[in-house]
């Protein structure tokens, strides 16, 4: 099978296309990274010399790149997008033009070459809970600018399967952390500032709650998906780790032997969603997929990959001081 995975130097992107060489060395994979803030050559630098994996700078904008790298492929993995929501506060234009636009011209090569299509989407796009847990069919509330283009994503996509008998399936996934993260994200921020014995901002209360799914689950939920999800599905993906940010500060700083002094209360973030809950039942009952790592060991993990790996990130990290983007 040859994949053609765009956003292949972000995070999840980078970590899917490590965990599918090793599990399916047969496969031929194309990364198109346009090599935005979010992008990291570094974490791809072992796959110099693989003869089944081909990097291509582009931006998923570029219709001429995409018909020609669309049509060497079997599928499509569209990991590429703006992220941050901090960041879609500030400005929201580049969202929408990575994340609608950019699916756009996507789904319009889809749909001349007839390949199949996965959109790597986020839980977000459901919007704050207070009890339940989302299933695929529950209402869009999207709260932020990245939410909201993250759902319009996910509507273009399920016009195109509607109208022109696309082959497409979306795939949700709750909050990733791991190696490879870019160092804005709550994780990596946290360890980098400890390890530098800076203060550690916490907005609000700190007990905003999130499900952490550790990213090569995510990446085994992707390829379940790929080999076996249904056309014109979405899959939800959950590992069921309900944690406060607080207490995720609290834990990495007590693995690291770091005072809790180190912890700053900041004012909270416009619109910042209380609580974001998904069920994957559909996706373990039908496609049997499970989340195999617990959070214990997959925070120690992460952070000893920080820690142990400073080349990768101590070239990103000069903007994680700045907590409060939109206030620039």
């Amino acid at each position: 099978m040859k994949l053609l995975v765009t956003g292949g130097d972000g995070f999840i992107g980078s970590n899917f296309i490590l965990n599918t060489l090793k599990n399916f060395p047969k496969f031929e994979i194309i990364n198109l990274d346009a090599g935005f803030y979010g992008s990291n050559k570094l974490s791809l630098d072992q796959l110099s010399n693989y003869n089944n994996y081909e990097f291509v700078k582009g931006d998923i904008n570029d219709s001429t790149i995409i018909d020609n790298l669309v049509s060497k492929c079997d599928t499509v993995i569209n990991f590429a997008a703006e992220s941050f929501v901090d960041r879609s506060i500030a400005n929201a234009k580049p969202f929408l033009k990575s994340n609608i636009d950019g699916v756009f011209t996507l789904l319009e090569s889809i749909k001349k070459h007839q390949k199949k299509f996965l959109q790597i989407s986020t839980d977000e796009v459901f919007g704050s809970l207070e009890k339940e847990s989302a299933s695929e069919i529950f209402q869009y509330n999207p709260s932020s600018p990245y939410a909201a283009t993250k759902a319009c994503a996910e509507m273009l996509v399920n016009s195109y399967h509607i109208t022109y008998d696309c082959n497409t399936v979306i795939t949700r996934c709750t909050n990733n952390y791991g190696p490879r993260q870019f160092p804005e994200k709550l994780i990596p921020k946290t360890i980098l500032l400890a390890k530098n014995n800076k203060k550690i901002p916490v907005y609000g209360t700190g007990k905003n709650l999130r499900d952490w799914l550790y990213v090569t689950d995510h990446c085994d939920a992707i390829l379940s998906c790929l080999h076996h999800g249904k056309s014109g599905e979405s899959y939800n993906i959950s590992s069921g780790n309900e944690i406060d940010n607080l207490t995720i500060i609290k834990k990495i700083l007590s693995i690291m032997g770091k005072s809790e002094d180190l912890i700053e209360f900041v004012d909270d973030r416009p619109g910042h969603d209380f609580r974001y809950s998904m069920n994957s039942n559909k996706l373990q009952n039908e496609l049997g997929w499970k989340s195999k790592t617990n959070f214990e060991s997959g925070i120690e993990n992460t952070v000893n990959w920080y820690l142990n790996n400073s080349k990768w990130w101590e070239n990103l990290s000069e903007g994680i001081f700045e907590h409060t983007p939109w206030k620039k």
